[in-house]
């Protein structure tokens, strides 16, 4: 089974609803080491990206490769999510779409759209595993991804893989101390805290699964 341009957009639209339905966790979540703004901004965004999907599905021109949907979301997000959220996201969408100009995605095509979306975190956050940020979401869902692709693993069972990671690694941030980002400000205070970057991370690509199922 390959994912096509339906699968981004039902990614896309799937994202929307579960940033909305997490809005209020992803915010308290945000409150506790950061702004207070995380779950208010993404929302915010995913639904100005869904307001533009809405508009390119219906013109001319709608999108013809998984690509061009994520840089819609990517650009979008850039422009309309204040904080440091929306650079991340939106560099990541952006380096996902660099390696996703096809119309199809076979399982090592979800790989490499991931390890472009991590590729792009961390060349504009300039973080790593262990610093408490969306990173250690990230970094173990490419990873997982990988090791199921290489296996022979559909692109669902790979997006599965990668969703369960991002999961446990957004988990996994409670008990660390944050040495990037906002939340390293607080110092050891922020240990017992999760991330709300990985937390969010872990609903994208719950969401991503769920579209290549649905």
């Amino acid at each position: 089974m390959t994912l096509d341009v339906a699968w981004a957009a039902r990614w896309t639209r799937l994202s929307a609803e579960r940033i909305a339905a997490a809005r209020d966790e992803l915010t308290e979540l945000d409150r506790q080491i950061g702004d207070g703004d995380h779950g208010e901004n993404l929302d915010r965004g995913f639904r100005a990206v869904v307001v533009k999907l809405d508009g390119a599905a219906a013109g001319e021109q709608p999108p013809g490769q998984i690509g061009d949907v994520l840089k819609l979301v990517a650009t979008t997000l850039m422009s309309s999510v204040g904080g440091a959220s929306g650079p991340l996201y939106g560099t990541a969408y952006l380096r996902a779409a660099k390696v996703t100009g096809l119309a199809e995605l076979d399982a090592h095509g979800v790989v490499a759209l991931l390890e472009g979306a991590l590729e792009g975190i961390t060349a504009r956050g300039k973080a790593q595993v262990g610093e408490k940020t969306m990173v250690d979401a990230w970094q173990p869902a490419v990873d997982a991804a990988e090791a199921a692709a290489d296996a022979g693993a559909s692109t669902a069972d790979v997006l599965a893989a990668a969703a369960r990671a991002a999961r446990a690694g957004a988990e996994a941030t409670i008990p660390l101390v944050a040495t990037k980002g906002r939340a390293s400000y607080l110092g050891e205070r922020s240990a017992g805290h999760q991330d709300p970057g990985a937390t969010s991370t872990a609903i994208l690509l719950e969401a991503a699964h769920d579209a290549a199922t649905a």
